[in-house]
């Protein structure tokens, strides 16, 4: 189990959504270069970079709650439009996944120092 009294890191949640912006990016470069076999690994990496683009520009960082209303709000979202993709359904489940990934992140308050390019 988390530390419950471990405080809430604004600041931290923001350099974790910047570096798995980059991490995304780089991601979504390899695959475009690797070309029609790595189309869902372009989907994959463009969903995770719309998710923390989306996340940094909400500016909702600094308040737990707040940050997590907004997870909540994008899941309720029923499709994620955006231009450049192979397949919608599979942008839109990967947002899904990135979304409850982050969720149960924000809820543990846990995970956010790792800012390494593979999360494994």
């Amino acid at each position: 189990m988390g530390d419950a009294s471990k405080a809430w890191d604004g600041e931290l949640v923001r350099r974790w959504l910047d570096s798995r912006l980059k991490a995304a990016r780089l991601d979504q470069a390899a695959a475009d270069k690797r070309g029609y076999a790595a189309q869902d690994d372009f989907d994959k990496a463009a969903a995770e970079e719309w998710v923390c683009r989306t996340l940094q520009t909400a500016a909702l960082g600094d308040d737990q709650a707040a940050f997590a209303g907004q997870l909540k709000a994008l899941l309720a979202r029923d499709e994620y439009p955006i231009t450049g993709i192979y397949d919608d359904r599979r942008f839109d489940r990967n947002v899904r996944a990135n979304l409850r990934k982050i969720a149960k992140m924000t809820k543990a308050n846990d995970g956010f120092a790792n800012t390494l390019r593979y999360q494994g």
